[in-house]
């Protein structure tokens, strides 16, 4: 059969939806990027917030619409949450964010199901079935489950359409999160924090290096949590530096990080990895420490700032990015303004900005003192405004310096790739697809950063 695969939400989703398509490829099933010809259309859901929900139906409804022979096959968060509602849209089997392997043998099956029926995928004659729904309790998961990490042929479609290219690789390390913030479904979603064994991670990165990829980023739905489950209890700084030592072609970039892990033995450890690119994203999510307190965060912006210089004082030019939730719950104009303070003083190299979204189901959309959404809206924007001017500035610094480039594709004829610390970097000739070169900043123009590779 052929099918088709569509990935909404995080890295753990991409990487999620990818193994579900080597399990698929590896069975002599073929992945494809025209809908209207696949048997089967596979949708990986979010739910973290409501514009992701929306987004998630939304997309469901599309790949009905576009494809109305094939399958419709749904997983992931939204799901694993309101099956029954991912079943109201028309889907004919319903997984969740777990047991990736049964849901892959159930969409196989149920394929084989439907070209036995008269018409076959063709839709002629077309019976409509009920809906297969393979839905585990998240509460009940105390294992890692461990998926193919290589690449299938044809790469996953995120949900623009583009295919990821072979230059980057996902290892998802850790899944589950025991922190229960007032705004997030996610602990309910994905169930406890579960790691994957320190052995695997690094054979699961051996095989990558060995496929070529010239980046691995590792991931997972909290991986500052990495370990605690494990025997011997092993610390993200260990997995980082076993998966340095097995994938050593392989330039390694760290997934989100909770600040409170980040101290000066964490930065010391992790400085001594000569393959970690020096890019660092902490979920931030306010700069109040009051909103932090509401949010059900366990550290303070003190701590945040602390995380910050310890991090440059062993990376200098790392860049430090962060994400910031604007209007929540109780956030007054004050707390909004000392927000903006904060990340001016840690001068972010980039931050991902979103105006709050109420999640049912969450503390959060409870909660009294609910900002309006058009403040909201404003505030986002104003953070967004700083956050520009922060990364410019961050760009400009780096004029004359000497940066690693991993080049992963060309752009209106010129060659286009992302440093180590995590700037998009534009030369006009001399660089091949899936390369790291040595590139000197010469220009920023239009807020593209020119450079010249050092030969």
């Amino acid at each position: 059969m052929k099918f088709f695969a569509m990935t909404l939400g995080c890295k753990v989703n991409q990487y999620e939806t990818q193994a579900i398509a080597n399990i698929l490829v590896s069975r002599g099933h073929e992945q494809s990027e025209a809908v209207e010809e696949c048997d089967v259309c596979i949708i990986n859901t979010c739910a973290v917030t409501a514009e992701s929900v929306r987004k998630s139906r939304q997309a469901v409804r599309r790949l009905k619409r576009d494809a109305p022979q094939a399958l419709i096959a749904v997983c992931g968060c939204l799901s694993q949450l309101e099956p029954g509602a991912a079943a109201a849209l028309g889907a004919d089997v319903v997984g969740g964010s777990g047991g990736r392997h049964e849901f892959a043998m159930k969409i196989e099956k149920s394929g084989e199901e439907r070209t036995m029926r008269p018409g076959g995928y063709a839709g002629k004659n077309r019976t409509e079935s009920r809906t297969e729904i393979i839905i585990d309790d998240p509460a009940q998961r105390f294992i890692f489950e461990e998926l193919p990490a290589d690449i299938p042929p044809l790469s996953v479609s995120n949900e623009r359409g583009i295919p990821s290219g072979r230059t980057r690789a996902l290892l998802k390390i850790q899944d589950g999160c025991d922190n229960y913030c007032a705004y997030c479904v996610i602990p309910y979603a994905r169930g406890r924090a579960r790691s994957l064994p320190l052995a695997r991670a690094a054979e699961n990165a051996r095989n990558l290096d060995k496929q070529g990829f010239r980046e691995i980023v590792i991931t997972g739905i909290e991986i500052s949590s990495y370990g605690a489950d494990l025997v011997g209890k092993p610390a993200l700084t260990d997995a980082v530096r076993e998966i340095s030592a097995s994938a050593p072609r392989a330039r390694l970039r760290l997934g989100s990080l909770d600040p409170r892990i980040v101290n000066e033995e964490f930065c010391s450890e992790m400085a001594c990895i000569p393959n970690l690119c020096d890019h660092f994203h902490l979920s931030l999510q306010s700069g109040c420490d009051d909103t932090l307190i509401r949010m059900g965060r366990k550290y303070s912006t003190g701590g945040v700032f602390e995380a910050a210089s310890a991090l440059r004082r062993r990376f200098p030019d790392c860049g430090l990015t962060a994400d910031l939730i604007a209007g929540f719950p109780g956030e007054n104009d004050a707390d909004f303004e000392r927000t903006l303070e904060f990340i001016r003083s840690v001068s972010f190299s980039d931050m991902h900005i979103f105006p709050f979204s109420p999640r049912p189901g969450t503390r959060a959309a409870s909660m009294t003192g609910q900002v309006d959404k058009n403040v909201r809206r404003e505030r986002a924007r104003a953070a967004a405004a700083a956050a520009w001017i922060m990364a410019h500035e961050f760009k400009s610094a780096m004029k004359g310096k000497t940066v690693e480039v991993l080049f992963e594709r060309k752009r209106e004829g010129y060659w286009v790739g992302h440093s180590g610390n995590y700037i998009e970097v534009t030369v006009a000739n001399g660089a091949e697809k899936n390369t790291v070169r040595p590139v000197l900043i010469t220009n920023i123009e239009d807020e593209r950063v020119w450079g010249e590779i050092i030969n």
